[in-house]
């Protein structure tokens, strides 16, 4: 028996990423790859206009339909990317037209889910389809996300959350995850794995992954704690105590700690937490080490530290992680 026609539905508009555009399709065509009957998917990419849209890489799109030809169809699936502008010193900040934001509010009204991939978010919010939900976006607009909408709980650290029928995922190649786990969410995980394979994706990486880690963190201000950073890198086997690090920048602890806050986000103790956290994600994707070596290698000390600080930060155990993110 066939499955129903799923209509989903892309929107444009300019300076969009192209992967975000490009990335939901791909997976949705290799399904079926892996299929006997039809999958029911129908991909259109739909804008204001039939005029060609430039993404942010140069790159134009010819849309297939415009927003009115789909004003009346049953979407299954509206997937929405975002747009940023990237100031002269490097600040990234999403911008919404409110022209579609009123477009896919409209839209969101008749889909059965809603899906936005990277800054995408930002334009779900700017309808008021996140109100009350929580969300993630790319982790650097994610303060901008908060800022702009406080009735929504930002949590910058997933690949994607969903809520109901609400799903966001962070930034670029996160839309091939969040577009896996709509293919798991309507054929099962088995199906979603398999087109992981053809992706040459090593795994179907879970949302609950973190798309943080302390070495993509955005250089910071000073170079008094640009240093410190380095330093806390190169001795996470020290006990790098706040007493330790002060001594390091010659500053008081009440000032080191104030420095970490007003750079970082985060108290000392969190950071160095954090470093020796991805410094074991690394060990344990790449290697064969026991969780004892791991632990001490990482200045963790004992693998119940290291246990507790996997279960705080990525939210599973380093075994449990091992088994899913090991590159073999």
């Amino acid at each position: 028996m066939s499955n129903p026609s799923r209509l989903i539905v892309v929107a444009l508009f300019d300076r969009i990423d192209l992967l975000d555009v490009t990335g939901p399709p791909e997976v949705f065509a290799l399904l079926q790859r892996e299929m006997d009957e039809p999958t029911g998917y129908r991909v259109v990419l739909a804008a204001e206009s039939l005029a060609p849209v430039t993404t942010s890489a140069g790159v134009r799109i010819l849309p297939d339909v415009t927003f009115d030809d789909v004003s009346r169809a049953p979407v299954d699936t509206l997937i929405v990317p975002g747009a940023v502008t990237v100031g002269d010193d490097r600040t990234v900040t999403a911008v919404c037209d409110p022209s579609v934001v009123e477009r896919v509010r409209l839209l969101a009204e008749r889909a059965r889910r809603v899906a936005s991939v990277c800054v995408g978010a930002h334009v779900l919010a700017a309808a008021g389809l996140l109100d009350g939900k929580r969300a993630t976006t790319h982790w650097s607009t994610a303060r901008q996300l908060a800022s702009d909408h406080p009735q929504i709980t930002v949590d910058a650290d997933p690949i994607f959350i969903r809520d109901d029928r609400i799903w966001t995922g962070a930034g670029l190649t996160a839309c091939l995850d969040l577009s896996l786990a709509l293919v798991a969410d309507d054929f099962g995980p088995e199906l979603a794995a398999r087109v992981a394979r053809q992706l040459v994706m090593f795994v179907k990486r879970p949302g609950g992954q973190s798309q943080f880690s302390v070495s993509i963190e955005p250089a910071s201000t000073s170079h008094r704690i640009d240093d410190l950073r380095l330093y806390i890198a190169q001795h996470l086997t020290d006990p790098l105590t706040v007493g330790e690090l002060a001594e390091q920048t010659h500053v008081t602890d009440r000032q080191i700690t104030r420095i970490f806050k007003n750079e970082l986000g985060m108290t000392p103790a969190a950071y160095v937490e954090q470093a020796r956290v991805e410094a074991a994600r690394q060990r344990l994707e790449a290697g064969d080490d026991t969780l004892s070596r791991v632990a001490t290698a990482c200045g963790f000390g004992t693998t119940s530290t290291l246990t507790r600080a996997f279960r705080r930060t990525l939210g599973i155990t380093p075994t449990e992680y091992r088994e899913r993110f090991r590159v073999r």
